[in-house]
């Protein structure tokens, strides 16, 4: 094993698959620029294992976005191997992944959350649409249950939306998740850390010119503003902050993570998600608020290794 060699793995076969690679090449410039023996692998999920050993790294910097590489496959696989890793373990990422399961965590460990309920592919058999329209008000979010980076996610305004909507969802997931729409600003928050110590970024308000901060929205330069810091009183960015650092434990998250929330019209804070592999494109949420802390992109790559349990030079 060469005991300084990074490999950065992105790319795959996931929906997200392009997306990783520009978070990847992203991380792999940062730590080339600063003088690391790092070293890009694109995923081939059937001889991943393989690739890894022949690599003979001491490290794995997990860029993967979606399947694979945030639903624990390749924490589990990297455990397996004892080779360490970037990020979260196998619990916290497939938690994290699937936002059904994610949600019984935020219920049961009493995080603020819009209220939803998940569906299933066999019950489209029933009237499935009109269920939803007597349990929630319209508009509904309706979203494929182990999606990222807004795909197979629907603001649904009207009826005759509604069966498009939950159609369009199920291709991508057995699962549907279908959540009450919360109105106000939208809002992200990164934590970074490990069991001893975590801390919160500055808190990111989204702002964008269609209202929505959907895919396309998030990778198009220009379509999304992140006003840093939030538009928030102080003592309302204290509370979100710590709401944030309170999601990211519950989760059993550790490295960098990223916990997206509304912020309600009358101030109640809600979380709607986390990402335990948040983008680390140009465009992306967390270098710019670490950049907002005075942390320089490749310093905030050498911060994570670090908290991964690799000694930086």
């Amino acid at each position: 094993m060469n005991q300084d060699k990074i490999v950065v793995v992105m790319g795959g076969t996931s929906t997200e698959a392009e997306i990783s690679r520009q978070t990847g090449q992203a991380i792999l410039k940062a730590l080339q620029s600063k003088g690391y023996h790092a070293e890009g692998m694109e995923l081939k999920p059937e001889t991943f294992a393989e690739d890894i050993r022949k690599s003979g790294c001491a490290i794995v910097f997990n860029a993967l976005h979606g399947k694979y590489g945030e639903d624990g496959l390749l924490q589990g696989t990297l455990d397996m191997m004892g080779i360490p890793y970037t990020g979260s373990g196998v619990l916290a990422a497939a938690v994290t992944m699937d936002k059904a399961a994610s949600k019984r965590v935020f219920v049961a460990e009493g995080i603020p959350t819009p209220r939803s309920h998940t569906y299933y592919r066999h019950e489209m058999k029933r009237s499935l649409a009109e269920e939803i329209q007597q349990e929630f008000s319209l508009p509904v979010v309706v979203k494929a249950a182990s999606q990222g980076s807004s795909i197979g996610v629907y603001i649904v305004e009207t009826p005759d939306d509604l069966s498009h909507a939950l159609h369009e969802a199920f291709e991508y997931n057995n699962e549907v998740l279908v959540e009450e729409f919360i109105k106000g600003k939208e809002l992200t928050v990164a934590v970074w850390g490990n069991e001893e110590k975590k801390e919160a970024f500055p808190i990111i308000e989204i702002t964008t010119a269609s209202g929505r901060y959907d895919y396309e929205s998030k990778y198009t330069k220009g379509a999304s503003t992140h006003i840093i810091p939030a538009r928030v009183s102080e003592e309302k960015a204290g509370e979100i902050r710590q709401l944030a650092v309170r999601t990211f434990t519950a989760c059993g998250c550790r490295g960098v993570a990223r916990v997206d929330m509304m912020l309600s019209e009358d101030g109640v804070p809600y979380v709607i998600e986390v990402n335990s592999v948040p983008g680390m494109t140009e465009l992306s949420l967390v270098p710019d608020a670490g950049r907002a802390m005075g942390i320089e992109f490749p310093e905030l790559c050498e911060r994570i290794l670090e908290m991964a349990g690799f000694r930086i030079s």
